[in-house]
């Protein structure tokens, strides 16, 4: 089963008519995208877009041995023309399934938002999920094998990719496509690096995948098993670290700060950190590392490891002069080393955030230099356990390694 994707883009199209943000302002040449739609064997058309004709042409593709359209969602503006020879649009009640004269089967899935899905099953086996823009699967029970492809709105819903790999409708072997692509994040190297942590990607609009032959494919996304996040503060890491596995489901949040009693300021933080949380996540609020480390389990975010850090130097009494000299350091370092070979034996995947300090302002106090200069040593020893390393700076990130 081959499908030609017209169009990778939003309903507006990237970029949007009359928009100056600095995502459609650099949205031009390869990264330009017109509404997504998809041509599955020259017969079955998803979306009808303005241009389609066009855009086939273009592709190298025809429109003239399609036998039927589908649409996944309401589509504003003007109605769309319809070229000549193409059969009217429809739309499919959920559930219902049709067979068509040219073999395949398309059944309609429900979504949690206006629109329509199609799960598509090729006369050679292959099967194919197309979600609509801003929409998830409902009720999804898992039954049969994961699809070969899937191509969704996953920048604008991960959930939705999470929904599908909790049911296991996506597995090692589906190719995931990003489509309905807007100026929510900008296009190019940002947009890969994004789409590679969830395993998605993007291509080009006219581009023809044949569904089922991802192992095959040399542009495979590796999602990297140990990442580190490195940033000051408010400089969106959490964010960044939270953003990266939002696709996956039931992460398991590490919160190394606890509780602080009567500090209500700190009470509204760890209230904003978990109401920004996807709702399967669940919450562990410990330092005690190792354990969770050691075990088989979902995907972890160690959010921090500044705060581990000052956990173990309390443990160690590490502020006191005396007792640092007098077999503190070495202690520390001893929890350091077992914290950084438990990264580097861990099966999971995992994501961790740290502070980066040091660069500038010198602390006043000896017990604030020394623990600059821990956390300057636990970061590099956690770094090299890592595929990846990434420092967000104002909000924007920068790789280091990966």
């Amino acid at each position: 089963m081959e499908l030609t994707l017209l169009g990778t883009g939003a309903p507006s199209g990237l970029p949007r008519p009359d928009c100056p943000c600095a995502a459609c302002a650099t949205a031009l040449g390869e990264h330009a995208r017109a509404a997504t739609a998809l041509l599955v064997d020259g017969t079955l058309l998803l979306d009808l877009t303005p241009g389609a004709a066009f855009a086939a042409a273009r592709a190298g593709r025809s429109l003239g041995g399609v036998r039927q359209v589908l649409l996944s969602h309401p589509h504003d503006g003007p109605a769309v023309e319809v070229p000549a020879g193409l059969p009217q649009p429809a739309r499919v009640p959920d559930g219902r399934e049709l067979a068509l004269l040219t073999g395949h089967r398309v059944r309609a899935v429900a979504m949690d938002a206006p629109g329509t899905g199609y799960a598509v099953t090729g006369p050679d086996g292959q099967r194919l999920l197309y979600l609509p823009p801003g929409a998830a699967p409902a009720g999804l029970d898992g039954s049969g094998p994961p699809y070969d492809l899937v191509a969704g709105d996953f920048v604008g819903r991960p959930d939705a990719l999470a929904r599908l790999r909790a049911v296991r409708a996506v597995g090692p072997t589906t190719d995931v496509i990003a489509v309905h692509l807007d100026h929510d994040v900008p296009p190019g190297a940002e947009l890969r690096r994004r789409l590679a942590a969830a395993g998605a990607r993007a291509v080009p609009d006219g581009t023809t995948l044949v569904v089922g032959a991802f192992s095959e494919l040399l542009d495979v996304p590796d999602v990297p098993r140990r990442t580190l996040v490195l940033g000051g503060a408010r400089s969106g890491k959490s964010a960044e670290a939270e953003r990266r596995l939002e696709a996956f489901p039931d992460v398991l949040y590490v919160a190394t700060g606890g509780t602080r009693a009567g500090d209500t300021e700190w009470a509204a933080r760890v209230a904003a950190h978990r109401d920004r949380r996807p709702g399967s996540w669940q919450t562990a609020e410990t330092c005690d590392l190792l354990p969770l480390l050691k075990d088989e389990g979902p995907p972890l975010l160690i959010d921090c490891l500044s705060l581990w850090l000052t956990d173990a130097m309390d443990a160690v009494d590490a502020w006191d002069d005396t007792e640092w000299a007098s077999g503190g350091e070495r202690a520390l370092r001893g929890r350091v080393t077992a914290l950084t070979t438990a990264v580097r034996e861990t099966r999971r995947t995992v994501v961790a955030v740290s502070n980066e300090v040091g660069s500038g302002i010198v602390p006043a106090t000896a017990s604030g230099r020394r623990y600059r200069d821990e956390l300057g040593r636990l970061n590099a020893l956690f770094a090299r356990e890592c595929e990846e390393v990434l420092l967000v700076v104002a909000g924007q990130v920068l790789s280091l390694r990966g």
